[in-house]
């Protein structure tokens, strides 16, 4: 395996999970099963769960990060992937830093000292988990950090890129930057729509970012919140992927593979034509621990075979695979290598 093949960019966070009460989510106009970012009104959360009785775990965060790590731990070659986003000059910043060393991922951070790290405040209610996202320093990205040498170089050495869409609030030009060299080298360029508030409130770049993509994910409800924005009159998943996969497209040379995951129910791949559902793993409810990470688990297990060349179909089960493990601990906690 190639040092480097793949390549994420993204917003590094530190994650605090904890488990909290319906009510508390109404205290602060939350949904259960949602990811936003966070308002000023929305502020107090992480000191109260830093001060007050909740058994708070910290984990490596952020969607692209946490598929970067899976990756990883599935393609067991050092250094393998590489991750590149902002984190501050903080303790935080350093527990990511030291995180991704161990889990022998390049990393190449830009730090920002005036900026504290960003957190995900990870909220679990029963199987399901709302996610209230301070940026801070990840919100901080520079597209001239991007095409400095130490970076541009890892982009070089990738054939494979990631980058969920949480980033188009970020740095949009950095993901047209990649998505332009991987349409010219004719690497494989992909994307996420990570979240229903994207297609809406930034439509615009995900517009600019769209041609570049040769492989799109997204879940049930960002498949739809997508179809409402983009003027595709359908709620039904298969004929949104088909949709999807007939947007413009700048790479002609790889036609666009588009996968919706849709929690216990199977997931969605348009790919060369044809709709075909996969079947999740089946597991029980008592055994579901956190649904946090699923998504992020099931492109980083789908991507690892993917970097192989591996047919679609053993990509997608090591990608149900991932997610089958990760909601079985809490966070994207990865177990240790035997």
């Amino acid at each position: 395996m190639t040092k480097g093949v793949l390549y994420g960019m993204g917003n590094p966070l530190l994650d605090m999970t904890a488990v909290v009460d319906e009510a508390y989510l109404q205290k602060y106009d939350l949904l259960p099963n949602n990811a936003i970012l966070a308002e000023d009104k929305h502020r107090p959360i992480y000191e109260e769960l830093l001060n007050e009785n909740y058994k708070v775990s910290y984990s490596p965060g952020g969607a692209t990060q946490n598929t970067i790590r899976v990756a990883q731990w599935y393609l067991q070659e050092p250094e393998s992937t590489s991750f590149v986003g902002c984190i501050g000059q903080d303790t935080f910043g350093d527990k990511l830093k030291a995180c991704m060393k161990k889990e022998d991922i390049r990393t190449n951070y830009l730090v920002d000292p005036s900026m504290p790290t960003g957190v995900c405040a990870v909220l679990i209610t029963g199987g399901n988990r709302s996610l209230v996202t301070r940026l801070d320093a990840a919100n901080e990205y520079k597209h001239s950090h991007l095409t400095s040498s130490g970076t541009w170089g890892l982009v070089e050495d990738a054939s494979f890129y990631y980058i969920a869409g949480y980033f188009l609030t970020v740095s949009p030009d950095s993901m047209v930057a990649i998505g332009e060299h991987a349409v010219a080298a004719n690497k494989c360029f992909s994307m996420n729509l990570s979240a229903p508030f994207l297609s809406q409130f930034f439509n615009e770049p995900m517009k600019r970012v769209l041609p570049f993509c040769d492989i799109v994910f997204g879940n049930e409800d960002e498949a739809r919140a997508f179809a409402k924005d983009f003027d595709i009159n359908s709620t039904d998943l298969a004929e949104i992927a088909k949709k999807v996969a007939a947007m413009p497209k700048n790479n002609s040379k790889r036609s666009r593979i588009v996968i919706f995951t849709q929690g216990a129910e199977p997931a969605v791949v348009y790919m060369d034509g044809k709709v075909k559902e996969y079947p999740v793993l089946p597991i029980a409810a008592e055994n579901i621990v956190d649904t946090n990470g699923a998504g992020d688990a099931f492109v980083g297990g789908f991507l690892a075979e993917y970097v192989k060349n591996s047919d679609i179909e053993t990509c997608v089960r090591n990608g149900m695979h991932a997610a089958h493990m990760i909601i079985q601990v809490s966070g994207c906690s990865l177990p240790e290598r035997q």
